[in-house]
């Protein structure tokens, strides 16, 4: 047993101990956090190009809210012209299905003196069905070195959470008491169920509109749209995903400071329009700035913020009847 240690009651916090053990205690939470996030980056960078496949996922959902619709592609010697969106009336001759992709060859044939244009029919690259297929690409010799090493880093750093979070809490948890524990993993379950459907629902939803809307701004400018640098991607990519991550603990902030006493809940109802306004400028900060993508983020979070008006009426109401029955 260490001498500058002072044991209090089971019930209340652990042992005392002076600022020297204490500093020391979180250089050792700190360096078993790195060592773990090392391991954690190591292995990641060995399976970087599936992490980098799961983050262009969101790409081939670009046409999620969209009607499939037939597509025909011609090919002229070496060069491919289209996609282009086309009818049955109009091509017969596609495959059955909803959205066919049919490839069609273009070749001059011979017809008495006269030269016409016949198309051949030619089978569909597999993958090739979407309207929208936005390629990435590097432009410099390291750039797909300094990829892999982005995306491992922020995979490491989720891979290894049980680990840190864990040498993190041998720190902190001592000082609090058993009561106070209990509360406290009560209150992580929640920030980390939060976290990560704010990042499911970016990925699958809001992360897809995002990208279309992007494509489709960028259209009606006259750009070609279908050409992106990888880097800039990805790291969009992550920062968005990490950010709507980050953006769903505002519940868990809200209600920490109404359990502190430091926020009423007419005060949450009072503030309801500025939340309101500050949620759509988040929305435009972290997302493309178009409407579509500002409401998909907005919206989670003005109804995290309704949730957490009712929870603190829920706790103000709870708090009035235990007043009124100790007076009683």
């Amino acid at each position: 047993m260490n001498d500058d240690e002072e044991f209090l009651p089971e019930s209340e916090a652990g042992p005392k101990k002076s600022f020297w053990a204490h500093l020391n205690d979180l250089r050792t939470a700190l360096v078993r956090s790195s060592i773990a996030i090392g391991i954690a980056l190591v292995v990641c960078l060995l399976v970087s190009p599936q992490l980098v496949q799961i983050l262009e996922y969101p790409l081939s959902r670009v046409d999620m809210f969209e009607k499939p619709k037939p597509t025909v592609t011609f090919q002229i010697g070496d060069n491919q012209l289209g996609p282009y969106v086309v009818t049955r009336e109009q091509f017969p001759g596609l495959p059955p299905g909803d959205a066919p992709h049919a490839v069609y060859q273009v070749n001059v044939a011979p017809s008495g003196k006269e030269q016409v244009v016949t198309l051949k029919l030619l089978p569909a690259a597999p993958g090739n069905t979407s309207s929208l297929r936005v390629k990435l690409h590097n432009f410099a010799p390291a750039e797909a070195f300094f990829i892999a090493f982005h995306v491992s880093m922020y995979a490491a750093l989720i891979v290894a959470s049980p680990f840190w979070v864990f040498f993190m809490g041998q720190f902190f948890l001592p000082a609090l008491k058993i009561r106070e524990r209990q509360v406290f993993f009560t209150w992580l379950a929640w920030s980390v169920l939060l976290f990560f459907s704010g990042v499911l629902l970016t990925y699958f939803v809001v992360l897809p509109l995002a990208l279309r809307a992007s494509v489709e701004y960028s259209d009606l400018l006259g750009f070609n749209a279908l050409d992106w640098r990888a880097d800039d991607y990805i790291g969009f990519v992550s920062k968005f995903i990490f950010g709507m991550g980050l953006g769903f603990q505002f519940p868990i902030v809200v209600l920490l400071l109404v359990k502190l006493g430091l926020i009423k809940y007419e005060q949450l109802k009072h503030y309801r329009r500025h939340v309101i306004v500050v949620s759509f400028i988040l929305g435009a900060v972290l997302t493309t700035p178009e409407v579509i993508t500002q409401v998909a983020m907005a919206v989670p979070l003005c109804l995290l913020y309704e949730i957490c008006i009712w929870v603190a009426w829920y706790w103000d109401r709870k708090k009035r009847r235990a007043a009124e029955f100790i007076d009683v």
